[in-house]
């Protein structure tokens, strides 16, 4: 039978099905428009052209509907066969996929973020534009090399062993088997991105791009080479950026140490009388690397020991008392130990005094040759011993209980160690200069607002970045060292000689960057950068960026902060630029015109996800038993802007039940148009697949009609503007409520009678037409956020041979005013207010289902009569009554009956009122009315408010006021006459 959907919706049945669908006819793709914007170049590359649909026939009723004006600008002519306008003055919508790690597996956090990525992208596409939307991984220097070393050892192998050269082919062979995975899961998930442009952080061209990166911010100055405190992780072997370090506030010790004054000399003893200076330290470890005593200089306590030296307990070693701001005096003593190689103020402080640099902590954690007796102790052994010895000689004062923001490794959750290492930094200040700029000039926005100020302290207070990282997996740094005379040669390509003395033996620097490094360039190399391509002037600056707020710093400032400095003079095609809506913009170096950062997914009783706590949800678990669309819908319904989710099942649950109740209306519409026999009419052709308004060839003939019709509207102005505003959760439960409460719950049933067998054929062919209408602009309308049933219903509208390829080429529905229908809303709200309240009554008096009632019906207002005289037949249907007896007085009082603003309805039905039940809810009733009622007299009373309101506001709170003064007055009568206290 055409039409067909089996009788039970089984999502695991459809979705794998249209992900492989979408994918192989490469629906997502995007040819690049050639400047003069006539065609796409390679118009037959693979998705640039589609093969011929076959287009239904469209009957003359189609015809009747009011012409769609069309956006796009006289003359042009279709590209690509899919029905689709040429790309002369088409808006532009490019979007980068935040690159999960090539390790990575699909989290809760990687499927809130792409749902709400994934319903903007289709939702621009549909509406017209040039979509792009860049997916990609990143080779995750760390965790990569970290997971390879993993599996070597369980194979009784080692990295060291193996060699550079060796492992890195190993990680490649990785990286084949298994890196992606995580594609593949957002393959699963739907995403609309365009497979073919994929990419992946060590290709070829992306890493040609680094280096010439690279070695520019050298030649300019912005990289240097130096020994500086990093922050050390041992587990990862490597140097790690301040962002990296998570700071966690726990239990530690403060503990004070006495160093004896002497005068000065190495080896120096102090003489008796023996004075001392106290110090206050929560390392005391590092304090065999000391090399000077700090004490603030406004300190008057420690102003006699200008020029004085101090002897190093336990090393025996004299050094000076310096006087420099590093010394708090509210801290501890006063008085603090200076290790320069193991902190990164006291190496400051070393720097402004001139002080040696003694390191006594390797890169193991263990202390080293210059740790004397406690070499090859681990650090906290070493702790535990130098207290021990302290105490035994008599140096240790005492203890206290002190909280200590403990640094650890983000990845490796390691205590990190500050540490004296040579590294390449990137001179951060110019660039982020022009960052900020970007954001304070609006070239940028952020949204949630909130975010925009953190960004800009952040930035603010900057530091230099080590982009140096000690590992073999990664971009490798593009400097050579001359074996002859250590002539450090920084070069796009491997030198052949050293280019100070001649030598030719040249080795490569082994240390790596930053994955944040390469990343951070994305926006712009990913369309061809370091070349000038058509790619750029098309899709750079991309639109937008949607990400978490964990990488705003990581990923989103470095994005800017090389996007302004590295495209700088870039001017995106001024046509498109226009057509996209940022003419006002002035500075087109910009990675992207807005930020938007998502919450956080956190579980039902809003605890942050975490392996330790047990309470991380595998979203692809959620997805086997609800399906990818109820756990789109689930993520998108709670997505307020600025607001943490708790990810609750019994939503998602309820989302399933959703998507089965648009699957059995589907269901309902087929099996009337295949009993009616007029076929189905087709609501679409490839003539209106612009962006168009309203729903084309609706007939309108009844007061369920013309709501209806209104209600799609209304709503769909809503979603448009929601969406717009990145309020998903407002988008998805207004389409919620319209596709269930008012679609299937309320116009489906007022339908029925008209496609019964004893409805004409002409009634039943336009009821199946109007019905068909509604649906499929009701599909269209809900597709970003449920994409895999609405693929699937839509395609079988249309018997498998739609006007297009995929309802994701369809035109997104846009409100048209002139079908908006004021009169006929305020109409069926009455109607539908009248049929709850017989309805309400019904389970008051506890009416038998089965049982047909009569009412009696009292309406002062002719025309809400007439209305109801009109939609007797849904009233009676609707609301189970036998018949409808208009009075001429106020039933307001009478036992059973219920009365409103515009009519009092009261059921016939022989059964005991209980009064007290009925005072009880009376007076709830009144109670609920009072204080709005009271409110709006309050302002029709304000004088201030009566001068400075439209007239209109007023006379709508007025006539609102007489309504409410109605219905209470209406229920001080019931209670009067029932005796309610």
């Amino acid at each position: 039978m055409p039409h067909e959907l089996p009788k039970a919706y089984e999502p695991g049945a459809i979705e794998t099905r249209w992900a492989e669908y979408w994918i192989r006819e490469k629906i997502f793709h995007v040819e690049t428009p050639d400047p003069q914007g006539l065609k796409p170049p390679s118009e037959g590359a693979s998705g640039g052209t589609a093969e011929a649909v076959p287009s239904p026939v469209v009957p003359s009723s189609a015809a009747a509907s009011p012409a769609v004006p069309s956006p796009y600008p006289q003359g042009t002519s279709e590209v690509g066969g899919r029905g689709r306008p040429p790309h002369t003055g088409k808006p532009v919508f490019t979007l980068l996929l935040p690159p999960p790690n090539v390790t990575g597996r699909l989290h809760m956090g990687h499927m809130f973020g792409q749902t709400q990525m994934d319903i903007l992208v289709r939702w621009h596409r549909m509406r017209g534009f040039l979509t792009l939307w860049l997916p990609g991984t990143d080779h995750a220097g760390i965790a990569t090399q970290m997971m390879v070393d993993r599996q070597l050892r369980s194979e009784g192998k080692s990295r060291l062993a193996m060699g550079r050269e060796k492992f890195v082919e190993r990680v490649w062979e990785w990286k084949r088997l298994y890196g992606g995975n995580i594609l593949e899961q957002m393959k699963r998930l739907g995403a609309s991105v365009d497979w073919g442009r994929e990419y992946f952080t060590m290709d070829e061209n992306l890493s040609r791009a680094v280096r010439e990166v690279f070695v520019r911010l050298y030649e300019q100055g912005l990289i240097y080479r130096g020994k500086y405190i990093v922050n050390w992780c041992a587990d990862c072997g490597t140097a790690i950026s301040d962002l990296e370090v998570k700071h966690e506030d726990v239990a530690g010790k403060l503990y004070e140490i006495r160093y004896p004054i002497v005068e000065a000399g190495e080896g120096a003893r102090p003489t008796p009388p023996t004075q001392y200076i106290t110090v206050a330290t929560t390392r005391p470890e590092t304090m065999l690397g000391d090399t000077a005593i700090a004490v603030n200089p406004r300190d008057e306590r420690y102003s006699h020991l200008r020029g004085k030296h101090a002897l190093l307990p336990l090393m025996n070693r004299a050094i000076p008392i310096i006087f420099d701001e590093l010394a708090q005096p509210e801290f501890g003593t006063g008085a603090v130990k200076v290790t320069p190689a193991h902190d990164p103020n006291d190496f400051e402080a070393g720097k402004r005094h001139n002080l040696p640099q003694i390191e006594v902590i390797d890169e193991h954690n263990k202390m080293n040759s210059n740790a004397g007796a406690y070499a090859g102790l681990d650090r906290f052994a070493a702790r535990a011993r130098v207290i021990a010895d302290l105490t035994e000689q008599g140096f240790l004062v005492g203890t206290k209980d002190y909280t200590i923001a403990l640094g650890k490794c983000d990845r490796s959750d390691t205590i990190v160690e500050p540490r004296l290492s040579e590294q390449w930094f990137v001179k951060i200040a110019p660039l982020a200069k022009k960052a900020i700029a970007a954001v304070e000039s609006g070239e940028i926005t952020i949204t949630p607002d909130n975010y925009r100020q953190i960004y800009l302290n952040w930035m603010y207070n900057i530091h230099d970045w080590c982009v140096s990282r000690q590992l073999w997996w990664g971009h490798r740094i593009p400097a050579w060292t001359c074996g002859d005379c250590k002539e450090v040669i920084v070069a796009r390509e491997a030198p052949t000689k050293c280019t100070k003395c001649g030598g030719a033996k040249l080795e490569q620097v082994t240390d790596v960057l930053d994955t944040w490094f390469s990343s951070g360039l994305l926006p712009f190399t990913t369309l061809g950068w370091p070349d000038k391509t058509r790619d750029q002037a098309v899709f750079y600056p991309t639109t937008l960026l949607i990400t978490a707020y964990e990488i705003l710093f990581f990923w989103v400032a470095r994005m800017i902060m090389f996007g302004c400095h590295f495209m700088e003079g870039h001017e995106q095609d001024p046509a498109l630029k226009k057509a996209s809506g940022w003419g006002d913009k002035k500075n087109d170096s910009v990675p992207f015109r807005e930020v938007y950062i998502h919450a956080l997914v956190r579980d039902a009783d809003r605890q942050k996800m975490s392996k330790t706590k047990g309470n991380v949800i595998d979203p692809l678990e959620i997805i086997d038993r609800f399906g990818t669309d109820a756990t789109r819908f689930t993520l998108a319904a709670m997505a307020a802007p600025g607001t943490d989710i708790a990810f609750n099942e019994s939503r998602t649950e309820g989302y399933r039940a959703f998507a089965n109740k648009i699957w059995n209306a589907a269901r309902f519409m087929f099996m009337n148009v295949e009993r009616v026999g007029t076929g189905l009419r087709p609501v679409l052709d490839k003539s209106e697949t612009c962006p168009h308004t309203g729903i084309a060839g609706f007939q309108a003939q009844t007061l369920e009609d013309r709501w209806i019709l209104s209600r799609f509207n209304r709503v769909t102005g809503e979603v448009n503007e929601a969406l717009k505003l990145y309020r998903f959760h407002e988008a998805a439960n207004r389409i919620y409520d319209f596709f269930w409460g008012e679609f299937c719950d309320w116009y489906l049933e007022l339908l029925k009678p008209r496609l019964m067998e004893t409805a004409s054929a002409e009634t039943a062919k336009l009821a199946c037409e109007n019905l068909a209408g509604v649906f499929e602009a009701s599909l269209r309308l809900l597709h970003p956020v449920m994409p895999f049933i609405t693929e699937e219903i839509w395609h079988a509208m249309y018997d498998g041979k739609p006007p297009l390829k995929s309802i994701a080429l369809a035109a997104y529905p846009a409100a048209d005013e002139a079908q908006i229908d004021l009169a006929a809303e305020t109409e069926m709200a009455v109607l539908q207010d009248l049929i709850v309240s017989v309805r309400n009554l019904r389970a008051e008096l506890k009416v038998e289902p089965k049982v047909k009632v009569p009412i009696e019906l009292f309406a002062q207002d002719p025309a809400i009569r007439k209305m109801i005289e009109q939609n007797r037949g849904s009233v009676e249907r609707l609301g189970n009554v036998q018949s409808i007896q208009f009075v001429q007085e106020s039933l307001a009082s009478r036992p059973g009956a219920r009365g409103t603003a515009r009519f009092d309805v009261h059921v016939i039905y022989e059964r005991k009122i209980d009064v007290a039940a009925e005072c009880a809810r009376l007076t709830k009733e009144l109670e609920k009315i009072e204080k709005p009622l009271a409110s709006s007299q309050a302002r029709l009373a304000d004088e201030g408010f009566l001068g400075k309101a439209p007239a209109h506001v007023v006379e709508g709170l007025r006539k609102q006021v007489g309504e409410m003064e109605v219905v209470r007055d209406k229920a001080l009568a019931k209670m009067k006459e029932l005796g309610c206290k």
